[in-house]
């Protein structure tokens, strides 16, 4: 799609999706005897929610859970695998599907259309979050001249419409003066469609959600024009799950946090295989699914549901609201975290307490299992430059945000001895602005003062 869709026209487009006929899905309600069929609706290249579906399809962590309850009955999960939140909403207030993973925007649409169809959903934990917004980036195209959100003002911007990278987008425009209705030219796409329409000029700039803002960059199909951590609101995925059936079936809900609970723990003890393992299933870079899911990430995961985050949730609803994608949303009545209490039992309220490590620059060596962490970007730089043709990738943290970014990709700054990465060159400029003698650098420029 390449001209602008208009909001009455998107509206439409949301709810048609919403009402498609849903053929050809089991459920919990789904087989005979002792035979019941779990649906999970997942997304494998959302790659935060990675702990409620690629890694923890791949790791049978559920199905093993499943096995461990020895209540007579023989389980069957369905794995089904969409681009967006949006069809998995559809399908679980048909009952089609029992369990869901998506973004926060799509979580509040899920929790509004269930209760208009009477089909209540509840948001039962959290997957993979960004306590400042990290998680969604609006990038250009390689060779553009946009430098900041303000040069947005009359150009055409890709994005999807209710996307968490959406409501990115919209605060974004605000903060910087621009109606997000009137002042940009907004193209309702999915993301490989946006992306492609970016690479064929027809979108200006596009604004989504991981991991599609990394992977274009680490494919030098785009740079990041602005960071969503800068907008410094929380960001998160999670799990839902339809009322009647986390009454029906608490045990086999709980089995699946309990899995989820095991998926997490490989991921922050494995993050380099982890890494490997959703990219085998889902055709990314491996290089970019660390950059988000690595042990020091733009994404923390942690089943628990945090207060922070659902505070954030509030705060979302009027962004919805202002699209006409959804009314007032109870907030508190959707979330329901017993469920992932009783499943991680005592060590519920030390997650809950839990807070992401700090951000830290890190070398993926060619051929390693592991990455070396380093104190310093500048620390980074020095070994990258003594081991070129040794690396598989380099990250180093936003020296103002702490969002990581590719070394390569990233905007450098010299200031005196000191080398600082940018993910986006406002940010770099402002910094530069305040630091008397600081300049902008190139990235071998900043290579050959860092060896």
């Amino acid at each position: 799609m390449k001209t602008p869709v208009t909001k009455p026209a998107a509206i439409a487009a949301s709810t048609a999706l919403l009402l498609l006929p849903l053929t050809g899905c089991g459920s919990a309600e789904a087989g005979s005897g002792s035979t019941v069929t779990v649906t999970v609706g997942y997304q494998s290249k959302t790659i935060n929610t990675v702990t409620a579906g690629t890694l923890l399809r791949s790791l049978g962590a559920f199905e093993k859970q499943l096995d461990a309850l020895g209540d007579g009955t023989t389980y069957k999960v369905d794995w089904q695998d969409y681009a967006t939140g949006a069809p998995i909403t559809a399908q679980m207030t048909a009952g089609k599907i029992d369990i869901g993973s998506m973004g926060d925007f799509p979580l509040l649409i899920n929790a509004a259309r269930g209760k208009q169809l009477g089909e209540p959903t509840h948001l039962v934990s959290v997957t993979g979050y960004n306590l400042r917004g990290g998680l969604n980036t609006i990038v250009t195209a390689p060779g553009s001249e946009l430098a900041s959100i303000e040069d947005l003002d009359g150009k055409k911007v890709s994005t999807s419409v209710g996307s968490a990278a959406d409501g990115t987008l919209v605060r974004a425009l605000q903060r910087a003066g621009i109606d997000p209705d009137k002042g940009i030219e907004k193209l309702n796409q999915q993301p490989a469609v946006g992306a492609s329409a970016l690479a064929a000029g027809s979108a200006d700039a596009l604004s989504q959600f991981v991991a599609w803002p990394g992977l274009l960059a680490y494919q030098g199909k785009a740079k990041a024009l602005y960071d969503g951590a800068q907008l410094d609101l929380p960001t998160f995925h999670g799990v839902t799950a339809r009322e009647d059936f986390a009454k029906k079936r608490p045990a086999v809900l709980e089995a699946f946090l309990k899995a989820q609970a095991e998926a997490t723990a490989y991921l922050g003890a494995h993050p380099v295989a982890a890494a490997e393992k959703v990219a085998g299933a889902t055709g990314l870079p491996a290089e970019v699914v660390y950059l988000y899911n690595g042990a020091h990430g733009i994404a923390t995961f942690d089943p628990a549901v945090k207060p922070r985050l659902v505070e954030a949730l509030k705060k979302d609803v009027s962004v919805l609201k202002a699209a006409k994608l959804t009314g007032d949303v109870d907030v508190d009545a959707f979330v329901d975290d017993r469920y992932v209490k009783k499943a991680l039992g005592p060590s519920y309220a030390k997650q809950l307490a839990a807070t992401p490590p700090p951000a830290a620059s890190e070398v993926w060596p060619k051929g390693a299992d592991e990455t070396r962490s380093f104190d310093t970007p500048a620390a980074l730089l020095a070994y990258v430059a003594r081991h070129k043709d040794g690396i598989r990738a380099a990250y180093v943290p936003d020296a103002t945000t702490g969002t990581l970014w590719f070394a390569d990709r990233a905007v450098w700054v010299a200031d005196g001895p000191n080398l600082l990465p940018f993910v986006a060159p406002a940010t770099a400029r402002a910094y530069v602005g305040s630091h008397g003698g600081a300049r902008v650098v190139t990235y071998a420029d900043a290579l050959g003062r860092a060896s």
